[in-house]
């Protein structure tokens, strides 16, 4: 049995390692990356090459997630894609000369970020710090692997405002989009502010929004704002899941109560806006009757994406 007495202490020498590295904001190891984009081609450059299947195991991100992030590298100029010799129908990925030129300059700042920490201790002490990091990482790989995965059946659908769901909604728009998209500050203070807007207006009867609860935990999020379009046309906005629930089935059931909410108040339509590469997103979309209207490039989160407007009209 551990303790809290070295549980408590290892948990704030975390927060303060995470925050020191730079993980907290939104570009890391002096580059203009995301924390997982820099991930992805330290592991791609130590392995030389490797499938996209492979990074999600590596760096503990789902499948659509480094679909999105393979994407933009390969955009960027900073990965290739070439056909499998043993298997044609699959794709491998190389760093590209600028890949490479990226990942020199990531490793020179980090090495330098090493030295820099090393130098405030003494010399014995570094063997300790070396093999106790290491220890400390292989341990945490381990609990990741052997834990169990959440179930749709084990979450919660609650309606309704909720103690801290605000601050969730932000933090998880915030965390998912800045590992994925590189957004930043910009960005969740926009989620921030139009998601206390309508915290607001909850008391309307057209105006609704629903917590995925685990283990007393808010890990999804979703709401119906029946007031800002107009014309009896509900507004789908906020629909966010914990990466642990990604792909268990949760999410579905948050849409399925919302649309459900659209049709039992008579709205002609709803509508949501959102920006090309979010695969999984767009499949389960289209899968309850959302069609793509229009797309556009446009920068309203901060960053230049593909815009996109998808309508579901009330079934008859």
């Amino acid at each position: 049995m551990v303790s809290d007495a070295t549980i408590d202490p290892i948990r704030d020498a975390s927060r303060r390692m995470v925050r020191e590295l730079g993980f907290m904001r939104p570009t890391l190891a002096e580059t203009d990356m995301s924390p997982s984009a820099v991930h992805s081609l330290i592991e791609i450059g130590r392995s030389g090459t490797l499938q996209a299947s492979d990074l999600c195991d590596l760096l503990g991100l789902e499948k659509s997630s480094v679909s999105r992030l393979v994407g933009k590298l390969v955009r960027t100029g900073m990965l290739r894609e070439t056909a499998d010799e043993k298997d044609r129908r699959a794709k491998v990925l190389s760093l590209t000369d600028q890949g490479r030129q990226t990942l020199s300059r990531i490793d020179d700042y980090a090495r330098r970020q090493v030295h820099a920490a090393l130098s405030h201790l003494p010399e014995n002490a570094h063997v300790t710090v070396r093999e106790g990091l290491l220890a400390y990482a292989g341990a945490l790989a381990a609990a990741r692997e052997n834990a169990p995965t959440p179930a749709a059946e084990d979450v919660a659908i609650i309606a309704g405002y909720q103690p801290g769901l605000i601050g969730r909604v932000v933090e998880m728009h915030g965390r998912f989009y800045a590992r994925t998209e590189g957004f930043g500050a910009f960005f969740e203070a926009r989620v921030a502010a139009g998601l206390a807007e309508f915290s607001g207006r909850l008391a309307a009867p057209c105006n609704q929004i629903w917590a995925a609860m685990e283990g007393g935990r808010i890990a999804g999020s979703i709401a119906i704002d029946g007031e800002d379009l107009g014309e009896n046309t509900a507004h789908l906005r906020w629909f966010i899941m914990d990466d642990a629930l990604r792909g268990k089935g949760a999410g579905r059931q948050l849409l399925q109560k919302a649309l459900q909410f659209c049709d039992d108040r008579g709205f002609a339509q709803t509508r949501l806006w959102t920006f090309r590469g979010l695969d999984a997103a767009r499949r389960l979309y289209e899968a309850h009757g959302f069609m793509l209207e229009d797309e556009w490039p446009g920068a309203q989160w901060g960053s230049e994406v593909m815009e996109q407007k998808f309508i579901r009209k009330r079934p008859v």
